[in-house]
């Protein structure tokens, strides 16, 4: 059951880290919102993290990458960074797991430095899962307010794009992965600690078939005593 877990934490792991990826590498984080004015022109735009993508009518979209990084807006900007973060938190979990597994050659066999290097990689998909789910949940907040602002012009309104709902759902995907992780961490420890018990119980406890022989003083004593 143990070995099934870690291959599903594994998988899950390549999962979330494909997601990661992909919701770093979108422009789709706020897309135009056709209401007002933009519901006649039909123009389209992308706002990502590198880029912005924009369209007119039946003309091809153009995408162009941001001049510089002060031009981003403080929610773009902390994005980047953390979800650079979550690629690497998630790339670095994958290699613990895989040394924490039980079939894996890393330390040997010491079961209990496993059990730890487990609990580590556990750690790690947990703050992947907020490193991801921060800037999105950031992002998300800040276009869901101004479009409901009546103080922002039409044409600066934006919509939740997909690359919001694919961090989400990458979010759920890291945590789940943590958890699973730390369950087996946790099932270990109380297979070791039973394990021990029984070990400290055996060690004490005599057995029921020995004979207890009583010592008896040699001749020589008796000698000595006689004298």
């Amino acid at each position: 059951m143990r070995a099934k877990l870690e291959i599903l934490a594994i998988i899950l792991g390549f999962i979330g880290l494909v997601g990661t990826i992909t919701v770093t590498a979108l422009p789709m984080w706020r897309v135009s919102a056709f209401i007002g004015a933009n519901l006649i022109v039909m123009e389209e735009l992308w706002e990502g993290l590198w880029m912005t993508c924009y369209r007119q009518g039946d003309i091809k979209m153009q995408c162009k990458v941001y001049d510089s990084q002060l031009s981003l807006s403080p929610e773009l900007q902390a994005a980047r960074g953390l979800m650079c973060v979550s690629i690497v938190l998630v790339v670095l979990s994958l290699i613990v797991t895989g040394c924490g597994t039980k079939k894996s050659n890393c330390c040997a066999d010491n079961m209990k430095s496993k059990n730890i290097t487990l609990a580590f990689a556990g750690c790690l998909y947990l703050l992947s899962c907020l490193t991801t789910l921060i800037p999105v949940s950031w992002v998300g907040h800040t276009v869901i307010r101004k479009f409901y602002n009546s103080a922002v012009p039409d044409s600066q309104k934006r919509e939740l794009g997909e690359a919001l709902f694919i961090g989400w759902g990458t979010s759920g995907v890291l945590l789940i992965t943590g958890i699973i992780l730390l369950f087996c961490y946790s099932k270990r420890r109380s297979k070791e600690e039973e394990l021990h018990t029984d070990l400290m119980t055996a060690m004490h406890v005599p057995k029921d078939d020995s004979v207890y022989m009583r010592r008896t003083a040699s001749s020589f004593h008796k000698h000595q005593e006689y004298v």
